[in-house]
């Protein structure tokens, strides 16, 4: 098990791709064992209001609103990043991140996971951003490791296929993933996480979280990253995704 303090980033540019979600229940899951922070950077407030809804008697999760540092009076945000009073802190970015906010957030965080959802739309957006990513969040220079997790999947479809074919193409771990459930949906009007829940309700999904909370304490390498130069060297060629789930790329993400 991973002792150090960790800083955890969820991001992709593209909105409605389950930030939210894989925040708040990596939040609860490690919340069991570790003093953490849930960083809510998204302006609509949606961790915000998952962890009012929380009840006491469950494992704390401290909540921090954007750059409010209000529970530490005097204290900054940059300055709480670099002095571990906790031992995770979550980020939940919000949606269309980029530019200078987007390196203000990566020079803060050891690691970065990106949601991502099984749709043309999707897939096209989330490679623009990952290409963003490599070449302006400065990835290499800070050590960060980076995964992607594929979110609210159908298996066995063809756009499922088509994502996973996306993802390798990237040379990027591929760290998880977590079905389409009403499991999620029931746990977040109440403040819950999947490992909040009955075991007898959750055993698959619990399961699914396995490999993406591994992957986070380095209790494995899922898959090596190739070569980031050769992904990104095509940045004005956008991959293209087909209505019917085919990819056709114009240049190399």
């Amino acid at each position: 098990m991973q002792d150090k303090a960790q800083r955890i980033l969820v991001v992709n540019a593209k909105g409605g791709c389950g930030k939210t979600t894989v925040a708040t229940n990596l939040a609860s899951y490690f919340a069991r064992q570790y003093s953490t922070l849930l960083v809510d950077q998204d302006p609509q407030g949606s961790s915000m209001r998952w962890l009012s809804q929380r009840m006491d008697n469950l494992p704390k999760i401290v909540g921090m609103k954007g750059g409010d540092a209000g529970y530490r009076p005097n204290v900054t945000r940059a300055w709480l990043m670099q002095n571990p009073l906790y031992q995770k802190t979550i980020i939940d970015a919000p949606a269309g991140v980029a530019g200078h906010a987007l390196a203000k957030l990566v020079a803060q965080v050891d690691t970065i996971l990106i949601p991502v959802q099984p749709s043309p739309i999707d897939i096209s957006a989330t490679a623009d951003f990952i290409r963003d990513l490599l070449l302006d969040g400065k990835i290499r220079q800070h050590g960060i490791r980076l995964g992607i997790v594929a979110n609210r999947v159908k298996a066995n479809t063809r756009i499922y296929h088509t994502l996973r074919r996306f993802l390798k193409t990237l040379g990027l771990p591929f760290v998880g993933i977590l079905r389409d459930t009403q499991n999620y949906v029931r746990a977040v009007d109440e403040g819950l996480g999947i490992h909040d829940l009955p075991s007898s309700q959750t055993e698959a999904d619990v399961e699914q979280w396995k490999t993406v909370i591994n992957w986070l304490q380095n209790k494995f390498e899922v898959q090596k990253t190739t070569s980031i130069r050769e992904h990104i060297t095509a940045r004005a060629a956008p991959l293209s995704v087909a209505s019917n789930g085919n990819i056709a790329a114009s240049g190399s993400v």
